[in-house]
């Protein structure tokens, strides 16, 4: 989800740069409601269940495709997947480029031996130069953000209206080490509770995340927990109306970033030098756990590594530091 996210600022710059050029995005069918509303931008859902499932689905895929008219096609994502359907554009004469995803400067990062702790290229400039190879030369100094969402009565009849500083907070990632401890979480919520002229929205999915939410949320009248209570595209409305977001290194906080809301984000096993810190946001909204304690940080580029000794990294992020962070990018 976040890689697709991450795409989306670059789209916005080079239609807002090159008004001639129409784009059609090639994605699962969930993430349509990222590109909505982008001008000359359509989208083209994959069936990979059925349809273009497969290495025949693929080139029933490469076929639906060319009778789009492509005239060039960038592989952002460089996949087996995509790979195949980039190859078979070239080998019929369409120029084609890819995003190089700096392996190996990523494994020099996350190296435990002989590390390379240096900034790696952000994925939003990776895929910059992937459009540069196409003939397009890219600026995403003043990339232009959407208008916040309208909410509509259905999601105003679940949130309220908004008189007060709306906090998001996505409290989960795909792997745990990612994802701050419980019983921290539990201290940023309740002293940003005790606030009310703060409302504290709590965004998740799957029953178990819910129920960990539930429990986050404890007796608090202005905190809501989201997950589970409105549609994805109505979920990303609200997110367009934050204040701020407090996000894990996860696809939660490109979201917001996509959308123009302030992110905080939280590292533990991962780093913002592995190129996926949130799209404009400043280097001090990135929360990093201690590498003074734990010099091997970061000990992975996707938080699917574990290193003994390392699961409390995150510990040494303070939730008074959160906490701060967040009061003060409040306006």
């Amino acid at each position: 989800m976040g890689d697709v996210a991450m795409t989306v600022p670059v789209l916005r710059a080079l239609v807002l740069q090159y008004p001639e050029v129409k784009i059609t995005v090639v994605s699962r069918p969930f993430f349509q409601p990222f590109f909505d509303g982008i001008p000359n931008v359509n989208f083209f859902g994959v069936d990979l269940h059925k349809r273009h499932k497969g290495f025949i689905g693929l080139l029933r895929l490469f076929s639906d495709l060319r009778k789009l008219n492509i005239d060039l096609v960038a592989d952002l994502h460089n996949v087996l997947r995509s790979k195949v359907v980039r190859t078979l554009f070239a080998l019929s004469g369409k120029k084609v480029s890819s995003t190089d995803k700096g392996r190996t400067e990523k494994k020099a990062l996350t190296s435990l031996t002989n590390k390379v702790f240096a900034p790696v290229k952000p994925m939003f400039e990776r895929h910059v130069d992937t459009f540069k190879q196409l003939g397009f030369s890219i600026d995403l100094t003043n990339v232009q953000f959407p208008e916040k969402a309208t909410l509509s009565e259905e999601i105003l009849s679940i949130i309220g209206t908004k008189n007060q500083n709306w906090i998001g907070i996505a409290p989960f990632a795909q792997y745990e080490s990612k994802v701050y401890p419980q019983d921290l979480m539990q201290q940023v919520i309740d002293e940003l509770a005790e606030n009310k002229n703060h409302k504290i929205f709590l965004f998740g999915g799957g029953n178990k995340e819910i129920q960990l939410l539930n429990q986050l949320q404890s007796q608090h009248e202005n905190v809501l927990v989201l997950a589970g209570k409105l549609k994805f595209k109505h979920e990303l409305d609200v997110i367009s109306n934050l204040d701020v977001m407090l996000s894990m290194d996860s696809g939660n906080s490109h979201i917001a970033a996509m959308l123009g809301v302030k992110v905080i984000t939280l590292w533990g096993a991962t780093h913002p030098y592995a190129g996926f810190k949130p799209f404009n946001q400043p280097d001090d909204f990135c929360l990093t756990s201690d590498r003074a304690q734990y010099p091997l940080l970061p000990t992975s580029i996707y938080g699917n590594k574990k290193v003994e000794g390392y699961d409390e990294v995150m510990r040494t992020i303070l939730p008074t530091q959160v906490i701060e962070k967040i009061n003060s990018n409040l306006t």
